[in-house]
């Protein structure tokens, strides 16, 4: 149970920080962080959340990691459901504290108008992107995460340090991805705001559980050879 609690907390933290930063800035351009900032925004979400949460749950916060990781056998698949549906959980909780946030504006806020940071192709990618360009985009970052975590976190990496080189690669993954669509690698953060903005995002989510999850697996398949020594037993 902490280690679900943990999860679920961690993802929120992720989805309110990351997609927060970007319709916060999108609603005052005065303020605005800008492509850097958001980018930065997922990459400390992610790395603050390894320290604090990591040594409870392993500090997934996101279905495809949890994917990628049991492909890697570094764990269990039985239990994968679990965290899926907290990671899931704590992202659709986020989304709707941010919508809680921005209707309070004077002029309120619509998440079908403002996006809510909802990943998109086609129309709805930032640089109008297609489907093709989306689906390599998001298993290419996934697959570059997943395979940074994994050396991470392996037996033979420098102890201690595991959380920096995540979050970086986290912002770097940020920094290609969004123009092209709004940068997913992570389902759960797709599907918190998509439950909001409905209509097309929820019409696109399919893309954002699908590459994210297959390039997670790839990663796992080729960590569980590089990295033979971290196999655990499920």
């Amino acid at each position: 149970m902490r280690k679900l609690v943990a999860e679920f907390v961690g993802t929120f933290v992720l989805v309110f920080g990351g997609c927060g930063s970007a319709v916060f800035s999108a609603a005052f351009p005065s303020v605005g962080i800008g492509l850097l900032g958001v980018s930065l925004a997922f990459g400390l979400t992610v790395l603050g959340c390894a320290y604090g949460l990591g040594h409870v749950s392993g500090c997934h916060l996101n279905p495809a990691v949890t994917f990628g990781l049991c492909a890697a056998r570094r764990f269990a698949w039985k239990d994968l459901p679990g965290y899926v549906g907290v990671q899931v959980a704590g992202g659709i909780v986020a989304a709707g504290a941010l919508v809680v946030l921005l209707k309070a504006q004077p002029l309120g806020y619509d998440p079908a108008v403002g996006g809510l940071a909802a990943n998109g192709f086609g129309d709805h990618s930032p640089r109008h992107y297609g489907l093709g360009a989306g689906l390599l985009t998001e298993f290419i970052l996934t697959f570059i995460f997943l395979t940074v975590i994994l050396g991470a976190t392996s037996k033979r990496a420098v102890v201690g340090f595991a959380g920096i080189p995540i979050g970086l690669t986290l912002t770097l993954v940020h920094l290609v991805g969004i123009p092209i669509t709004n940068v997913s690698v992570n389902p759960a953060r797709s599907t918190g705001p998509a439950i909001f903005v409905g209509g097309w995002a929820l019409e696109q989510l399919w893309l954002f559980w699908l590459a994210p999850i297959a390039g997670a697996v790839a990663a796992g398949l080729l960590g569980a050879w590089l990295h033979e020594d971290d196999r655990v037993r499920t």
